[in-house]
């Protein structure tokens, strides 16, 4: 080979290979809040790149490329996440004018962002309750098939083991097929109760199957009733509560929910193990529950029950449905009392479950509501004595806890409580939530992103349940001081995080948003369906001790990952792409909230 053309050859791939690691260390990364501002928000922006930075940014409108604010970036002095040397705020909260924009630095600009409620958040709790509709077991509308219709057979219960009773319906968990009364008194409360505070942000677009035939009651009911009838068919009779529908059994690969393979003693595609609530440790195999008692479960579905009886007797003008909800309000309750403690998920094979081990915020929760029906001074003292036992016992603050151990994720009871109560009583509730909200400010201090969340399994679930919290202690007390830190966690669910992702799926549509997600309606339709809430980032370590998870596809964020947090758009990562039941239906307030 001539010495000058192999000289030359070596040369250019050697400029080659400087050219590029040149052009990916000078690389400008962009991260806000894709789906938008409202006009009065704080809104900023964050800039990262491996080289310093000193010009100044621009918002450019999309309708026309004109240049309508301009501003300095300022420099973040806290330590980054991932690859990157430096880090850049930029401020553009003066900008108020309703539109669709995207920011600029130098050659690089951001996706497309809404200001103002036209322009930004458009209804998205209409897209939460779609997916609700997509995890109905029973009939589910977005596959148009029936599904489980032998669940169950009994266990742990009074009657003798494998006795048939019928526990159709209600939600499948996750991306599995699991049926949990933890989970779905949640759901089916927190959906009521965003109905109750936010009446006028939901719309009348299908009917009780789901279909796109309105019927006369908001979408929101509609769903919450889904739940309502499977609670009612979880408690069974007077001082019966069952707990769960099937356990990890279910966890044999994607499967699509009339075709169930899952064998749990009867044959596949056929009957499931239904689990009494006996307050006491469970699990047919080594892995036992814990359990103290069963007020978690009952008093959360005492709580959708009492709230459900003011809507359908006040809004809905249905009388029957009422009463009925009524009556199980007040024997959920009893049996709470009864059993003070709580009830942990079943697991089978797996180490895995649901570890709830708080049970008076529920309780409390449950007594407030049945004052607001009833003005029984009775269930006014039960509410402020287990305010005072819940207190601020919660995650907020903490490193790290076991999966779901305070659930649900913040306590609702406190708002439900504050307006039947003197005002030393308030200023304790408000302080009950001000103590939550500091320790997780306080925590934000070490991010860019000033998120204040750990990264424990379903991360997403506490920052959607730290921007209630603080929607709600605002509403409490007129106290602004928090609105700025609480809008920072929700620009990091919508975009403004180290990986510049939605963490809805096909929320805003035109952004990047989760899309191979772990569920089996995905994996078998690659159908995508707008709403979900994925569990969003994890600590590195708690990714690596997971067992079975192995990525699919190329890392398309692996330039952003790092020794401290991960997330993946990858249908393999079940701790960080699986979109929840109970995630979900936790963000219909807040989505509401914003929303027009």
């Amino acid at each position: 080979m001539n010495p000058c053309k192999e000289f030359l050859s070596v040369f250019f791939l050697f400029l080659g290979i400087s050219l590029a690691i040149a052009q990916e260390n000078d690389s400008v990364y962009i991260r806000l809040n894709q789906a938008g501002y409202l006009s009065e928000d704080s809104k900023t922006g964050i800039i990262f790149s491996n080289s310093e930075l000193r010009d100044e940014f621009s918002i450019v409108s999309s309708d026309d490329e004109n240049r309508i604010f301009h501003g300095s970036l300022k420099k973040i002095e806290d330590k980054g996440w991932g690859n990157f040397k430096y880090y850049y705020k930029a401020d553009f909260s003066n900008l108020k004018k309703a539109g669709r924009y995207v920011l600029r630095y130098g050659n690089h600009s951001s996706s497309e962002f809404g200001i103002g409620r036209t322009f930004s958040y458009k209804n998205y709790q209409e897209d939460l309750l779609g997916f609700m509709r997509q995890q109905r077991c029973g009939y589910n509308p977005f596959l148009d098939m029936v599904c489980h219709q032998r669940d169950g057979r009994t266990m742990y219960g009074p009657m003798p083991d494998s006795t048939f009773i019928d526990f159709t319906g209600g939600w499948h968990d996750a991306g599995d097929q699991l049926k949990y009364l933890i989970t779905s008194s949640n759901a089916t409360a927190k959906m009521l109760k965003a109905y109750e505070l936010l009446p006028e942000k939901f719309a009348d677009e299908v009917d009780a199957l789901g279909h796109p035939n309105p019927n006369g009651i908001p979408d929101v009911l509609d769903e919450a009733k889904w739940g309502l009838d499977w609670i009612h068919k979880m408690h069974s009779g007077k001082n019966e509560l069952f707990h769960q529908i099937a356990d990890d059994r279910d966890h044999i690969g994607m499967k699509l929910p009339d075709k169930d393979s899952a064998d749990y003693g009867w044959g596949p595609n056929s009957y499931r193990v239904a689990y009494f609530a006996t307050g006491k440790p469970q699990g047919l195999r080594e892995f036992k529950s814990k359990a103290t008692g069963i007020a978690n479960l009952a008093g959360r579905s005492a709580a959708a029950m009492a709230i459900a009886a003011r809507v359908w007797k006040n809004d809905l003008k249905d009388s029957i449905f009422s009463e009925k909800c009524r009556v199980a309000a007040r024997e959920l309750y009893e049996m709470g009392k009864a059993q003070e403690g709580y009830q942990q998920g079943n697991s089978y094979g797996a180490p895995y479950r649901y570890n709830e081990d708080t049970w008076a915020d529920d309780m409390e929760w449950a007594a407030a509501e049945l004052y607001a029906n009833t003005g029984d001074q009775k269930y006014l003292e039960d509410a402020k004595r287990y305010a005072q036992m819940a207190n601020s016992v919660s995650w907020m603050g903490k490193d790290q806890t076991e999966h779901y151990r305070y659930y649900p994720f913040f306590n609702i009871g406190h708002f439900v409580l504050y307006p039947f109560v003197d005002s030393d009583f308030q200023k304790k509730l408000a302080g009950y939530y001000r103590n939550g909200i500091e320790a997780c400010q306080e925590k934000s201090k070490s991010s860019p992103f000033e998120i204040g969340v750990p990264f424990i399994w379903c991360s997403n679930n506490l920052a959607v349940n730290l921007i209630s919290q603080i929607l709600l202690y605002e509403k409490m007390t007129g106290d602004l001081k928090y609105h700025s830190f609480m809008l920072s966690q929700r620009d990091w669910l919508l975009g403004k995080n180290p990986w510049g992702t939605s963490m809805f799926m096909n929320i805003p549509r035109q952004s990047e948003y989760p899309e191979s997600v772990h569920t089996s309606v995905w994996f078998m339709t690659r159908k995508e369906v707008p709403g979900g809430l994925v569990d969003g980032p994890v600590y590195a370590s708690v990714y690596n001790s997971l067992k079975g998870i192995q990525l699919k596809e190329e890392d398309e964020f692996a330039n952003f990952q790092n020794d401290f947090v991960v997330y993946h758009d990858d249908f393999g990562d079940y701790s960080t792409n699986e979109p929840t039941m109970d995630g979900t239906a936790d963000a219909v307030f807040m989505m509401a909230f914003f929303s027009e």
